[in-house]
Order: structure tokens, then sequence, then C-alpha cells
């Protein structure tokens, strides 16, 4: 698998877990040897792995995150580390989201997720918006 498309599965990943509200999976995705953060959207910075990781537990134990879609990922691989950028869709509104990733042994792991507000995202002539699970690598 092409680290293109190995990111773009790890940021699948991410998203199948919040919709679920797995996070065993969300756990399991994130870095366990490099610095992570984390901005969700409205809150302060979130630094250190234990805190991120809590704030994911309270969050998928307290929202439908079923609602959440994953629209337009772009991946940008540099070397052993890596970013999407990506649309989230949810019932009250879009935000637009970075992820980051590195490479930990053989698997891309997160270590910075931020999303905010933006508005709904408007394929480029002649390009659909892709969910995961149905994009196309180019």
């Amino acid at each position: 698998m092409s680290d293109l498309s190995a990111v773009l599965a790890a940021n699948d990943a991410f998203y199948r877990a919040f919709a679920t509200g797995d996070f065993a999976a969300m756990d399991a995705l994130w870095a366990r040897h490099s610095p992570v953060a984390c901005l969700h959207p409205g809150w302060g910075p979130i630094a250190g792995r234990a805190q991120v990781m809590e704030t994911w537990r309270a969050i998928l134990a307290n929202s439908d995150g079923n609602a959440v879609q994953c629209l337009s990922p772009q991946a940008y691989p540099l070397g052993d580390a890596a970013f999407v950028i990506c649309h989230e869709k949810l019932p009250q509104g879009s935000l637009v989201a970075t992820n980051l990733f590195v490479r930990e042994g053989d698997a891309w792991r997160m270590v910075h997720h931020q999303a905010g507000p933006a508005p709904a995202p408007k394929p480029a002539p002649g390009k659909p918006i892709h969910a995961p699970g149905t994009r196309t690598l180019q």
C-alpha cells in the first residue's frame, strides 16, 4: 500500500471510530511514542496523550457521532509524517479539519487533530465530493 493510501486509510479509521463511538479504536489510532495534541472546535489546546484521549473518551460517550462524515479528504505525505485536510459534515453545520499523522513502526498514527467552523465544501467542477470508502485516489 502506498503512503498516500495508508494515510487516507488511517484518516478513514479515525472517522469510523468517531462515527461508531469506538473508544478502543480511537485509542489505538493515536500515537504512543510521539507528542500528541488536539484542538476540538471551541476548545483550547489539549496536549499530552492522556489528556487528549480523555477528551475523546468524553466526546464519544456523550455524543451521537454517527452524524459525523468526512468529505473530500486530501492527503499530503511528507516522508514519515503526513497531514490530511478534509471537511466534517455534522447535522449542525460543517467544519474543516486538519489531521496530522506520523509513521510509528509500520503504521500511521495520529498526532494532531484540529477542526473549526467552515462553509460547506463545494466540489471543483467535474469532481465529486467523496465520503470515506467511496473516494478515488489521485
